[in-house]
C-alpha cells in the first residue's frame, strides 16, 4: 500500500476529542476537534462523567457553529428493566442537538429510536472484517476500532467495508480487549461494561511460577503506558481510518486542550499535503503555546501493536503519570539537591522518581534557584537518580490561558442602500448572510474616508468565532456613518451570521439496514454480552440459533478467562519462547496475586493472547 495515498474511500476526516463536561467540550471545540463524544446522563461507560441534557444542548450549539459534530456515549450493557429508559433517553438525546450516540448493546436497535446516526462502541470487540461488515449491514455509521488492531487489520477491515472507521490515537489503554474484561464485575460486582471498571489493570501484584516461587518483586504487571500515535497518522489515514479519537472522558481540561492541539496540528499539515481529504468542521487554530501531550498526564507513550505485534508496551514499575523526564541529580544537600538538565524548572512544579524499591516518589519544587531544587518535604533522593516532571506550572498556566484559538474565516460587503447600509457576509464554507440596517445620511465634514472607516470598524471580530479576512466597501464618500452605528451593523451581522450557521448545520441520520445481515460464526464471545431480551431478539432475527453463556454464567464456572488480553506478562518480561528460545523454562502456570485474590495466566502462543483466569488454587 503506498503511505501517501489511500485506495479506499475518502471520508472527511474527523479529529474525535473526549468531553467530561461542558468546559472540557468547549475546550476541545475551540482547540480543533472536529468533534467531541460525551457521556449521556445515564448508561455511559464512564459512570462518573455524565451530564444532563441541558448540557448536551448547549455543547451542541457551541459545536454546531463550526459544523463540528456531538456524540453521546449511552455505551453500557442494559437490563429488561433499564431498556425502555434508556431509548427515551435517545430521543432526549436527539431532541438536545447531539448528532451521534455511541451504543454497545444491541437491544437498542429493537427499540424505538429517534433517526440518531448510531456508532458501534469499542465495546462491541471490533477486531475482524466479519464484524465491522456487519455492524455496517445492520445500519451502524461509524465503528469504533478495537485499540489492539495493526496497520495490516485495519487496512483489511478498510477494503471490506465502506463505513467510516474510528481508531484511538491517544491516550490510557485497557489491557485486556474492549468488551471482554469481566474481572472487575466478578470479583467486586463493579461491571467493566456498565461503566464501573474498578481497574484491576492499574492494581499491584505479585507473580509467582508454577512452583510457587515468587518472581520478582510486586510490580504493575498489567499497567500498560499510554497511547500515543501521533508519528503514525499519515499511515492511518492510507489504512483507511478517518475518525482520530482520543481517549479521556476522565480527564480535565487541560490535557483536552493540549493532546487535542497537539493533533490537529499534526493533521493539518497532513490534510495540506495530500490535497485530496478534507476535515470534517470549518475554522482554523492559533494557539499561543506549544502543545505537548508529555507534558499534561503521560504514562509515557506506546504505540501498542500497531506496527509491531510483539512490542511491549507495559508500564509495569507504576500505573501513575510520570511524566516528562527532565535531568538526573548532580548533588543531594540537606534541604535541596541539584539537577544537571536544560530544560527550566519552575516554583510549584510536581517532580518524582523510583526510589531504590522501585516505587515512584512524587514531590512539589517549593522554590528553585537555578540548578538547585527546594522541595517541599525533601525526600530520599540519590545522585544519579533521573528526575521526571510530572506537573508543569508555567506550562499548565499558559493552557488555562488558551481561549478563542479557533476561527472560521469571512469576507465582508458593506453596501448602501436606499434607506442605510447593508452587510453581506461570505465565509470559508459558502454561508451567507444579509442584514440591513437604517441610517440617516449626513454628509460628512471630511468626504473621502468612509472605506477607511467601514474597513477599520468592520473588520474587529474579538469575542466571536469568525476572522474578518476582508471587507469591501460601497457607500457614497460624501455620507457620514458613525463609528457606533458601524459596530452595531457588525454586531448585528455576526450574530446572523451565527444563526445562519446553525441552521445549515447538516445532523447525519441514522442508516437503514441493509439486506439480511448474518452474524458472524466466529463472533460467538461478543454473545456472552447479552442482558436484555431484546438483544437476544435482534441476534435471533440475524441467524443466531445457539447462544453461549452469559457474561454472568461464564463468570461462575472455573475456568472462563476473567480477561482476554493480546498483551503478554511473558514477552513483556522477556520470557516469551518465541522471542529467545534459550529462555530457561519456567514452571507454569504463572500466577498473579494481590488483595483480591490470585489470578492464573495462561497463553495461547499460536494466537499470541493471554487469558487472564481465576486461579483455584493459590492464596495472595
Amino acid at each position: 500500500m503506498d503511505p501517501e495515498k489511500s485506495p479506499f474511500p475518502s471520508h472527511p476526516v474527523e479529529l474525535l476529542a473526549p468531553a467530561r463536561d461542558l468546559d472540557c467540550g468547549i475546550a476541545a471545540i475551540d482547540h480543533g476537534a472536529d468533534a467531541v463524544y460525551i457521556g449521556a446522563p445515564r448508561y455511559s461507560a464512564r459512570a462518573a462523567a455524565g451530564n444532563d441534557l441541558a448540557v448536551i444542548e448547549r455543547l451542541a450549539r457551541y459545536a454546531h457553529r463550526y459544523f463540528a459534530r456531538v456524540y453521546v456515549a449511552l455505551n453500557t450493557l442494559l437490563t429488561d428493566a433499564e431498556l425502555q429508559e434508556a431509548a427515551a433517553l435517545a430521543h432526549d438525546v436527539w431532541n438536545a442537538g447531539a448528532d451521534a450516540l455511541i451504543i454497545q448493546d444491541m437491544g437498542l436497535l429493537e427499540c424505538d429510536l429517534p433517526p440518531i446516526a448510531l456508532h458501534a462502541s469499542t465495546q462491541t470487540d471490533n477486531r475482524t472484517v466479519d464484524k465491522v461488515r456487519f455492524l455496517q449491514q445492520v445500519g451502524f455509521s461509524q465503528v469504533v476500532l478495537a485499540r489492539e488492531l495493526s496497520l495490516a487489520e485495519i487496512g483489511a477491515i478498510r477494503a471490506a467495508t465502506t463505513i467510516p472507521l474510528e481508531c484511538f490515537v491517544h491516550g490510557a489503554l485497557c489491557v485486556c480487549y474492549s468488551g471482554r474484561c469481566y474481572i472487575s464485575d466478578k470479583v467486586l460486582g463493579r461491571s467493566a461494561n456498565r461503566g464501573e471498571c474498578a481497574q484491576f489493570c492499574r492494581h499491584r501484584y505479585s507473580l509467582r511460577d508454577g512452583s510457587g516461587k515468587k518472581l520478582g518483586r510486586d510490580r504493575y504487571f498489567l499497567s500498560l503506558k499510554d497511547l500515543d500515535l501521533s508519528q503514525h497518522l499519515r499511515e492511518l489515514l492510507a489504512a483507511g481510518v478517518s475518525s482520530f479519537k482520543i481517549e479521556g472522558r476522565l480527564k480535565d481540561e487541560r490535557y483536552v486542550k493540549n493532546v487535542t492541539a497537539a493533533y490537529r496540528l499534526i493533521l493539518d499539515r497532513l490534510l495540506e499535503a495530500d490535497g485530496d481529504r478534507r476535515r470534517s468542521s470549518s475554522g482554523r487554530c492559533r494557539f499561543d503555546f506549544v502543545p505537548d501531550p508529555i507534558r499534561t498526564f503521560s504514562r509515557s507513550g506506546t504505540d501498542y501493536f500497531l506496527v509491531d505485534r510483539r512490542n511491549r508496551p507495559g508500564s509495569i514499575d507504576s500505573p501513575k503519570a510520570t511524566g516528562q523526564p527532565v535531568g538526573t541529580v548532580d548533588k543531594v544537600e540537606r534541604q535541596y539537591f541539584t539537577i544537571d538538565t536544560e530544560m527550566e524548572i519552575n516554583n510549584g512544579d510536581g517532580l518524582c522518581f523510583f526510589d531504590r524499591q522501585g516505587t515512584l516518589v512524587g514531590m512539589k519544587a517549593n522554590r528553585v534557584e537555578g540548578s538547585r531544587i527546594y522541595p517541599q518535604e525533601m525526600a530520599a533522593i540519590e545522585p544519579g537518580t533521573r528526575i521526571y516532571r510530572n506537573f508543569d506550572s508555567a506550562f499548565t498556566r499558559r493552557l488555562a490561558a488558551s481561549r478563542d484559538c479557533r476561527k472560521i474565516g469571512i469576507d465582508l460587503r458593506v453596501e448602501e442602500t436606499a434607506t442605510g447600509l447593508r452587510c453581506v457576509v461570505f465565509d470559508e464554507d459558502g454561508c451567507t448572510t444579509t442584514v440591513a440596517m437604517p441610517l440617516e445620511k449626513i454628509a460628512a465634514i471630511a468626504p473621502g474616508r468612509i472605506d477607511e472607516v467601514v474597513r477599520r470598524q468592520m473588520g474587529k471580530s474579538g469575542g466571536t468565532v469568525f476572522s474578518v479576512r476582508h471587507v469591501a466597501v460601497a457607500v457614497d464618500s460624501s455620507i457620514h456613518v458613525p463609528a457606533a452605528a458601524l459596530n452595531d451593523l457588525r454586531r448585528t451581522a455576526l450574530a446572523s451570521h451565527v444563526e445562519t450557521r446553525l441552521a445549515r448545520h447538516q445532523r447525519p441520520t441514522r442508516k437503514k439496514e441493509v439486506g439480511t445481515a448474518v452474524w458472524p460464526a466466529a463472533e460467538t464471545a461478543s454473545l456472552a454480552n447479552i442482558t436484555n431480551e431484546r438483544a437476544r431478539c435482534f441476534y435471533r432475527r440475524h441467524g443466531v440459533t445457539t447462544f453461549p453463556p452469559s457474561a454472568a454464567a461464564l463468570e461462575m464456572a472455573d475456568d472462563a478467562p476473567l480477561m482476554t488480553c493480546r498483551y503478554c506478562l511473558k514477552r513483556q518480561l522477556g520470557i516469551c519462547p518465541k522471542d529467545n528460545k534459550d529462555n530457561a523454562e519456567i514452571p507454569e502456570p504463572l500466577t498473579l496475586c494481590d488483595n483480591t485474590g490470585c489470578y492464573e495466566l495462561r497463553f495461547d502462543c499460536g494466537r499470541c493472547e493471554m487469558l487472564v483466569l481465576q486461579s483455584k488454587k493459590a492464596s495472595p
